[in-house]
């Protein structure tokens, strides 16, 4: 998960080609996922439904939960289950290794994580999650086929998009990934989605955007886009298709009043909790 600490109509959702027994298992915890060596085969007439533009929305990323009766649009973990009837978007940890998964990678694929001169984990401490090592071509590539698994298991599901955070992680990686290796790494994923038949949205870097677009993002998804003055850059790449969390009121206040008409704008609490518990806050402009 990341968060930066600086920093029409809805759509009934497609039904879903079956996938092969490769991606079936792409929405299991990470510790009980096998990846391929990328023989797995994707449904080549598989069509990504678009996103509805401008939509209410809602970021449950931190528990599911039954949206409001408004809301056109949800985004939740991969390991959670879409919601009948909305445009469901499937949140996947593609640049850094979730906390709790962490024991997964070092014991099946440490050599995908990275690690530096010393042989100490390189870690984003915002969230205690290890950077995946996106420096050669071959690491790239394998570390597409695990997270290809992970968005087939969410086609599967039924999720109609995948939103992949942490494209921004090479800016807090101490120099030792670059923007290159994470746009190249970026377009293998980009790629996977569209086999698929799923849309997917570039997740932060607002001063990347004309490279997401490039790389072949559908939409985006910005933290905090009005607190950091960052949504005419993520409006002016993808018109219509930007759905942003603010975190703090005056920011979402803000946000309303100068943003509204160009992202989709909602306000969550910090840990995107569920309804019902203690310190849950959505609100819409």
């Amino acid at each position: 998960m990341s968060l930066r600490t600086r920093g029409f109509m809805p759509l009934i959702p497609p039904s879903v080609l079956a996938l092969t027994l490769g991606f079936a298992v792409g929405c299991a915890p990470a510790a009980d996922v096998q990846t391929t060596s990328g023989e797995q085969e994707t449904p080549a007439a598989a069509i990504a439904e678009p996103m509805p533009a401008d939509p209410v929305w809602d970021y449950q990323i931190g528990g599911g939960y039954p949206p409001a009766d408004d809301v056109q649009v949800v985004l939740r973990d991969r390991e959670d289950d879409p919601q009948p009837g909305l445009y469901n978007v499937c949140y996947v940890n593609g640049f850094q290794a979730q906390e709790h998964e962490n024991a997964w990678w070092v014991e099946n694929h440490r050599d995908l994580l990275l690690w530096d001169g010393n042989g100490e984990p390189v870690i984003d401490d915002d969230w205690d999650e290890q950077f995946l090592d996106l420096r050669t071509e071959d690491q790239r590539e394998r570390l597409a086929d695990i997270m290809g698994g992970w968005m087939g298991g969410c086609a599967e599901a039924g999720f109609d998009g995948v939103e992949i955070d942490n494209l921004d992680s090479y800016t807090r990686s101490g120099g030792l990934i670059s923007e290159e290796d994470a746009f190249a790494y970026a377009t293998l994923l980009v790629e996977r989605a569209d086999e698929l038949g799923l849309t997917i949205g570039q997740k932060n870097a607002a001063e990347a955007t004309g490279l997401g677009v490039e790389a072949g993002f559908d939409f985006a998804v910005a933290e905090e886009c009005a607190r950091w003055n960052e949504c005419d850059d993520y409006a002016d790449a993808y018109p219509d298709r930007v759905l942003d969390v603010e975190y703090r009121e005056q920011d979402f206040a803000l946000a309303c009043e100068r943003d509204a008409d160009i992202v989709s704008v909602i306000l969550r609490d910090v840990d995107v909790l569920p309804e019902g518990e203690p310190g849950h806050v959505r609100e819409v402009c």
